[in-house]
């Protein structure tokens, strides 16, 4: 049974979306503020984490920061009230793995942590992939270019993943968005971009300064071995 941690002032939401979530078979525990959800991070680091873009004691996007630095492949899905574009590019370039505006369908959020963590624990996975500098481990998650070590994101680490099975080959949007996401984009949704270009600013060029992963305008994306 996964446990998550769910981080959001708003007590009444969090007792409507524990009880919906118990019920579907997670175990919950809920934080109202930053230095609570903190100190249960230390305490035990959880399947998956729930976060609210707004809370009493600081912004829940700072709090991403902070887990992105301790803890890079625990998946995340943010939620905000507002909903607004710019809370959703912070919240994906600082390294969430989905984003959902509040009021939010229990069931929604449902599907979107399942696909997470289904991500989290993939049937197979090769144990080490290598192009030229560049060597990947999908289990741990760290790309190492030119012998250094750069720790992904879950999202970025199913986007490697699937771009060097195949190099030099285009992967379209919505075939990489469900092999990586989990899920299919919808109309106007630029989360698949934002993983990528995050990932892309990670592992940088190649030595000879083309890029390595090359976008084609309406088709997708490659890895340029």
């Amino acid at each position: 049974m996964s446990e998550l941690l769910l981080i959001d002032d708003d007590v009444e939401l969090c007792e409507l979306l524990s009880s919906w979530l118990v019920h579907e078979g997670f175990q919950v525990r809920a934080c109202h503020d930053g230095q609570s959800a903190r100190k249960a991070l230390a305490e035990a680091a959880p399947a998956a984490v729930v976060l609210d873009v707004m809370l009493p004691d600081g912004s829940g996007l700072e709090l991403l920061k902070q887990l992105r630095s301790e803890h890079a492949e625990l998946p995340v899905v943010m939620l905000s009230a507002r909903g607004e574009p710019l809370d959703r590019i912070l919240g994906l370039e600082l390294g969430a793995d989905d984003y959902l505006a509040k009021p939010c369908d229990p069931r929604e959020l449902t599907a979107r942590l399942r696909a997470v963590l289904r991500r989290s624990h993939p049937a197979a996975s090769a144990t080490q992939m290598e192009i030229g500098d560049l060597n990947f481990s999908p289990v741990r998650g760290v790309v190492s270019v030119d012998s250094h070590d750069i720790s992904l994101t879950l999202s970025e680490s199913r986007i490697l993943e699937a771009l060097l099975r195949q190099p030099g080959e285009p992967l379209d949007k919505q075939e990489l968005a469900q092999l990586a996401l989990g899920r299919k984009l919808t109309l106007y949704d630029r989360s698949l971009d934002m993983h990528v270009s995050n990932l892309r600013k990670k592992i940088g060029p190649h030595p000879d300064g083309r890029p390595r992963i090359v976008a084609l305008r309406s088709r997708g994306y490659y890895y340029s071995a």
